[in-house]
C-alpha cells in the first residue's frame, strides 16, 4: 500500500474530525483542564479505586451516563469511584490526550491516595486507554479497551499475514510512526507479563468494524481477558461488554 492510499494517523484522525463537523458535531473546543464528571461509591470517603471511561469518537461523557454505564456499576454496589473526562476528539489530533490524562487525571488520583487507577475506553477512548499505558503503564493497574480503533489498517492487515503479533518482526515499511509504536507495545503481551504492561483487558462484538485488529491483540491475551458479543460498533454491544467486565472485577485481584 503507498503513501498515497493510507493517510497517516494524523491524517486519519483529522478526517474523522471534519466528519464530525459535517455530521452536526463539531470538534468541540480544548478545555483547561478537561471537563470531567466524577461519580464517588460514596460521597462520604474516596474509594480505593478509581475507573476512568474515556468516549469514543461521537460521545460525551453523559453519553456513559445516558446509556447505563454509572448505573451498571452502582446496581453491582462496586466500592469504586468513577471519573469521565470529555476527552474529545480534539485532544487527540492536537497530540494532547497522553500529557492531560497524566497531568489532569491519572497523576492527580494518585495523589489523592487511589490505590489502584483502571482506565476503561470505548473505539477512539480505548486507543487513547492503551496510548496512555504504552507511555505510563506503571501509573495504572489496568486496561479494558472496547471496539479499540488501533490506528491505520495498514499495520494489522501486516502483522495478520506475518501470523499475528507473536510471529510479527515488528517492521513495516512506511507505517506510521505513533501506530508502529502502539502496536510494537502490544506485541509485547505474546511474552510474559511486565511491568511495562499492564493487564490488559478486551471486549469488541463480532461484527464490529475493528474486529481484524481487536482479534489481532485478543490472540495474545489470557482468555479469560477477552471479551466478546454479538454485535457492530454501537452501544448495545458495549453495554453488554461493559456488564461482563464489571462482573468479573479484576480490579480486585491488583
Amino acid at each position: 500500500m503507498n503513501r498515497a492510499a493510507a493517510p497517516s494517523r494524523r491524517q486519519a484522525l483529522a478526517l474523522l474530525a471534519g466528519t464530525l463537523a459535517v455530521a452536526g458535531c463539531a470538534q468541540r473546543p480544548l478545555k483547561d483542564p478537561m471537563d470531567s464528571l466524577f461519580d464517588p461509591a460514596d460521597p462520604a470517603r474516596r474509594a480505593d479505586t478509581l475507573l476512568v471511561l474515556l468516549p469514543g469518537a461521537y460521545d460525551t461523557p453523559q453519553d456513559f451516563v445516558r446509556k447505563g454505564f454509572v448505573q451498571a456499576v452502582r446496581a453491582r454496589r462496586l466500592a469504586v469511584d468513577l471519573r469521565l473526562p470529555d476527552a474529545h476528539t480534539g485532544y487527540y489530533t492536537s497530540r494532547q490526550i497522553r500529557e492531560r490524562l497524566l497531568n489532569e487525571v491519572v497523576r492527580p488520583a494518585r495523589e489523592q491516595g487511589y490505590a489502584r487507577v483502571w482506565l476503561a475506553g470505548i473505539s477512539l477512548g480505548g486507543y487513547g486507554a492503551l496510548l496512555f499505558a504504552r507511555a505510563h503503564g506503571e501509573l495504572v493497574d489496568g486496561v479494558f479497551a472496547m471496539a479499540a480503533f488501533l490506528g491505520r489498517r495498514d499495520l494489522p492487515a501486516a502483522i495478520a499475514r506475518a501470523g499475528g503479533l507473536a510471529a510479527w518482526d515488528g517492521e513495516l515499511a512506511d507505517a506510521d510512526p505513533e501506530d508502529l509504536a502502539l502496536w510494537r507495545w502490544l506485541r509485547g503481551y505474546a511474552g510474559p507479563p511486565a511491568p511495562t504492561h499492564p493487564p490488559l483487558w478486551l471486549g469488541y462484538g463480532e461484527q464490529d468494524r475493528f474486529v481484524m485488529s481487536n482479534r489481532l491483540v485478543a490472540d495474545v491475551l489470557p482468555p479469560a481477558h477477552v471479551l466478546t458479543t454479538e454485535g457492530g460498533h454501537d452501544w448495545a454491544p458495549w453495554q453488554r461488554l461493559w456488564g461482563r467486565f464489571l462482573d468479573a472485577q479484576p480490579w480486585a485481584g491488583a
